[in-house]
């Protein structure tokens, strides 16, 4: 099974070298493959990329504080992404957390360079294989044999590679974004089912009424009108207001269902809950 290693820069290289001898020895079955060792001199690299992807299983994404937003490293990631299911792209972070990845990174399976995180990623990669798997008793018992030694290389490349500058914590606002639109996106989800579900029932009454339908289209203006309802609740929440009163005051002004007025209260809460998890350091 072919496995694309992707990197950009010195550290992220190293890694994706130790990546691939080590896997290769937990993991026999694999054939790892990375564009610095693999493409001939000559050859033309885009078509040879194009090629190996098409042979790819699972693409592994080395990340860095310094190439998380490197345009060769969303490029390989959206390639990779394109030809596999998102399931099978896994991003390896190497010094940051994942609440340092933004959009479209922040998409996939993340990767930490610690024994639980490195555990996941052989599991996966194990279970790609098929028939060819090994049993999870000879896997972990591989593992434990392998692991140390990955961690004591892997130490080592952090030691002679230079340290990343400090990058400045995602303000309150870009994370805020971004979980509204998971929250939006999940409601998205819950109402499709719903709908098929009456639909399949031989019901043909809406799930919402046409006003709450309109009111979360896709057009920028009700966009907006979504924001500031999201913006208003928050708020309300900060002022430590009852959630049943924060429900009469924007049904108000805004359409909109219990259900879904729950799973955005539910995710804001836990927002306002955290205030110094986005303080500037």
């Amino acid at each position: 099974m072919k496995v694309f290693i992707s990197w950009s820069g010195e550290r992220s290289r190293q890694v994706g070298e130790l990546l691939d001898e080590w896997l290769q020895c937990v993991i026999q079955a694999i054939n790892p493959w990375r564009s610095d060792r693999d493409i001939d001199r000559g050859s033309l690299w885009f078509t040879q990329i194009t090629n190996q992807l098409q042979e790819t299983s699972i693409g592994i994404v080395c990340i860095t504080q310094d190439n998380k937003n490197n345009p060769w490293i969303l490029f390989e990631t959206g390639a990779l992404a394109k030809g596999l299911s998102t399931s099978r792209v896994c991003t390896f972070l190497i010094d940051l957390q994942p609440s340092d990845i933004k959009d479209p990174l922040a998409q996939f399976n993340h990767t930490l360079p610690n024994e639980s995180g490195l555990k996941n990623l052989v599991r996966t990669l194990n279970s790609a294989l098929g028939e060819k798997c090994l049993p999870d008793k000879v896997l972990d018992e591989v593992f434990e044999t392998y692991w140390p030694k990955f961690e004591e290389k892997f130490v080592a490349v952090l030691g002679q590679t230079s340290t990343p500058v400090a990058i400045e914590p995602r303000s309150e606002n870009d994370i805020l974004e971004e979980l509204l639109s998971i929250t939006r996106n999940m409601d998205r989800r819950v109402r499709n089912l719903e709908l098929d579900s009456s639909l399949s029932a031989g019901s043909r009454a809406p799930i919402l009424r046409p006003s709450a339908e309109k009111a979360y289209s896709t057009e920028p203006t009700e966009k907006l009108k979504g924001r500031k309802m999201e913006n208003e609740i928050f708020k309300l929440i900060r002022e430590k207001v009852p959630k049943e009163k924060i429900f009469e005051i924007i049904s108000i002004e805004f359409p909109i269902t219990i259900s879904y007025f729950d799973s955005v209260y539910d995710s804001l809460y836990k927002l306002a809950e955290r205030p110094a998890a986005f303080q500037r350091g």
